[in-house]
């Protein structure tokens, strides 16, 4: 999960990410059409991407196209965001309960 989460702090890379999830399987020529960054950047990002397993790539005859992988970034979510939610949850719950049980 640290490689998730040192891919996920360059802003770059999220942006990359963000290109994916609004079109997935894109090339390298089509990822670095209109970014502010030299094609070796781009792929250096990417690389430490799918080290992370954010990005996962397939070959099409001579094009290799690059996926977003939605699962390491469900688990952060799984692992640490749904259990800080838990306690929130709960307080809105009995505060609606407190609320409705006042208006009867």
């Amino acid at each position: 999960m640290d490689e998730v989460f040192k891919a996920l702090a360059d802003a770059s890379r999220r942006s990359l990410l963000d290109r994916l999830h609004a079109r997935n399987g894109q090339t390298l020529n089509e990822l670095c059409d209109g970014l502010d960054m030299t094609r070796q950047a781009v792929t250096k990002h990417l690389c430490v991407l799918e080290e992370a397993n954010l990005v996962t790539t397939f070959r099409d005859g001579r094009e290799k196209l690059h996926y977003l992988n939605p699962v390491p970034i469900h688990e952060i979510g799984e692992r640490w965001i749904r259990k800080f939610e838990r306690g929130k949850l709960a307080a809105l719950s009995e505060l609606k309960r407190q609320l409705e049980k006042r208006d009867e």
